[in-house]
């Protein structure tokens, strides 16, 4: 990026008459360095000065702006998405956002391995991969692997090479769902054939697929393979009722993403139509962040660059509202580029395709509606458990920030501990903390883990709370008082959190613990439990917390166990560095694995001599 040398000392004036008359991408940051807003242009000079005269993009935040930074590039269009990377890095709030977005699931299909798998994934980076997504839930995702089990056989099996050590096929054979390449009954040539079959169907080439599958049946038949041809006329049949089911205006409407867009003040809601074939494949919903309340024009464009963006493939045809008639060129030469072939982007005045937009519309208004009505009951039960909380514990006001502290362990080298955070009654996953206990040493005691890790809380309370707020170095979640902790445990717990806290206590703060097996909620100085009903939505709330604290001990927990475990295996074998130690846990996938596993079987892990395999073998067997 360009921009500024010292935009501590430039003034803002000064900054805008170095700015070029070129296309590029523009970011805005306040004093204290945050990107605020990012955005794009044919004329950097000129977009920037018009946030400057009319405000109405900044609004209030127009005068906190002190540095301004560019990117020039060679179009309008190469700057649409060059947008969206600097957005995506910098999270600008008055920028549309699509919530969550780094987390939506694709589906993977492995062209890497001789037998490819189709999986559920999150990343969507891995070279010699096909991705199809992204979904716009885990849900969707696995519906669609489901329905591909149905009518394509492929293997579910983990690690580069098919079957397991039994050396017998799975259960997925014997329900039709895999062809058991692992013992050889498909080869893997025609393997590949149904792997090809399931990318035609993910891109929506339905008839495709009819097509082969009917080519195939009949070919089975004429040979009086009878069952083998049984198996494809269920598959056949599958299809077309899937055809039929979404058969929304035949093959006029062909290939097209018909996009639908509802906004109402910082909120907004995208829904994509995808049309194969004449046939609706998939609808996906998308929820988004509108944090400078745009208009539906531009919030429909920058939905557009991010989804498309994220998106491996792109239609030929990508319907807008009227909204963007005057942009469908810029958009139809950057989502061009991205394609790698000519994209039509058209708004549809008349027809089947202005008929579908208009649908794919109205759903996005539903949903946006549903989800406000959503967001207005969770936030109003969130409201009641609090102020519940606050009078069934004698407090003044209700609790805003409530931390839940849990222990975990199995024996004295692996305890761990977790400090978990709800802000207003919901998670704060920023704030979470762990711990690994240090002052333990020869059994489990858990009430000392306890005081150990709350006196370690008062102690960072104390350091962060004498800190300056703009220290670099500042933990913003040990600086701020709980209104309330919640532990773990019973009557002993709850001592050994009593005597770490006492001035924290001193200061207003709650501490109270919660016992699993009834639910029973202790306070200081009370021998029974308190007359909480554990069917409250206060009593709701002190059981997410604290479930939420054991999480995220146990998480913590488990991966420290495994890299020991790991460790223990693997270490002290001769002739296993750091690369072939990952080459062995990727081919078999855990250490109990690894340990019961044969030399042939070692052997055929890729990047170990078969010397060396036999080696190894020796080692594990002679150390039992």
């Amino acid at each position: 990026m360009a921009g500024s040398d010292d935009s501590g000392r430039e003034s803002i004036a000064d900054q805008r008459r170095r700015l070029p008359d070129q296309p590029g991408v523009y970011m805005l940051s306040d004093g204290a360095g945050r990107v605020v807003y990012v955005g794009k242009s044919r004329s950097i000079r000129k977009r920037v000065a018009s946030h400057f005269s009319s405000r109405t993009t900044l609004g209030d935040l127009a005068g906190e702006i002190e540095s301004i930074d560019f990117l020039v590039t060679g179009t309008e269009a190469e700057a649409l998405f060059a947008e969206q990377q600097f957005i995506k890095r910098h999270r600008p709030i008055l920028n549309v956002k699509l919530r969550d977005d780094k987390s939506y699931p694709y589906i993977g299909i492995s062209l890497d391995e001789e037998f490819p798998r189709v999986y559920f994934t999150r990343e969507r980076h891995r070279p010699n991969r096909a991705y199809f997504g992204p979904y716009a839930n885990a849900r969707r995702v696995r519906d669609t692997l489901e329905l591909l089990g149905k009518l394509f056989q492929y293997r579910t099996c983990e690690g580069p090479e098919p079957g397991r050590r039994s050396g017998v096929p799975c259960l997925d054979y014997y329900i039709k769902r895999c062809g058991a390449p692992c013992v050889g009954y498909v080869d893997a040539s025609e393997y590949r054939r149904n792997i090809d079959a399931i990318r035609r169907f993910l891109s929506g080439r339905y008839r495709d697929v009819e097509r082969d599958l009917v080519a195939k049946m009949e070919e089975a038949a004429t040979a009086r393979e009878f069952e083998r041809a049984a198996l494809y006329r269920d598959r056949v049949a599958a299809i077309r009722s899937l055809m039929e089911r979404q058969q929304v205006a035949g093959e006029s409407v062909g290939t097209a993403d018909l996009i639908g867009i509802a906004v109402e003040g910082r909120e907004a809601n995208a829904q994509v139509f995808q049309v194969r074939d004449g046939v609706l494949s998939e609808r996906q919903g998308f929820y988004l962040d509108n944090g400078g309340e745009r208009g539906v024009g531009e919030v429909a464009e920058q939905f557009l660059a991010q989804y498309y963006s994220a998106s491996p493939t792109v239609p030929p045809l990508v319907v807008v509202g009227p909204e963007l008639a005057s942009r469908t060129g810029l958009l139809a030469e950057a989502l061009s580029d991205r394609r790698g072939a000519a994209v039509e982007v058209r708004a549809a005045e008349r027809g089947d395709k202005r008929r579908l937009r208009e649908l794919a519309e109205r759903n996005a208004k539903l949903a946006l509606a549903e989800d406000g009505l959503r967001r207005e009951r969770r936030r109003r039960q969130r409201t009641e458990a609090l102020a519940g909380l606050a009078e069934a514990l004698g407090m003044d006001a209700p609790p805003v920030r409530i931390e839940g502290y849990d222990i975990s362990n199995l024996g004295p080298e692996h305890t761990v501990a977790s400090m978990v955070v709800f802000a207003g009654g919901a998670p704060s996953k920023a704030d979470y903390r762990r711990f690994e206990i240090r002052g333990i040493s020869g059994s489990s005691d858990d009430f000392a883990a306890m005081e150990e890790v709350l006196s370690r809380r008062l102690a960072r309370y104390v350091d962060e709370s004498g800190r300056s707020p703009h220290d670099a170095e500042l933990d913003a979640s040990f600086a701020a008082l709980p209104g309330l902790v919640v532990i773990d445990g019973g009557k002993g717990q709850l001592a050994a959190g009593v005597r770490a806290l006492r001035p924290l206590i001193e200061r207003g703060v709650t501490v109270i613990s919660l016992a699993k097996r009834l639910e029973e909620v202790y306070a200081p100085g009370r021998p029974r439990p308190l007359p909480i009903r554990p069917d409250s939505e206060a009593s709701r709330l002190l059981q997410r917390v604290r479930d939420e604290a054991h999480r995220f001990a146990l998480d913590l927990h488990r991966r420290r166990r495994g890299r020991a475990m790991t460790s223990s295996v693997l270490d002290g074998i001769r002739g296993v560095g750091p690369a072939r130690k990952r080459a062995l846990l990727s081919h078999f996938g855990s250490p109990e694995r690894f340990l019961g596993a044969s030399a042939e079987e070692i052997e055929a892990v890729p990047g170990i001599p078969g010397r060396l395999a036999r080696d190894i073998h020796r080692q594990l067997n002679k150390a039992g």
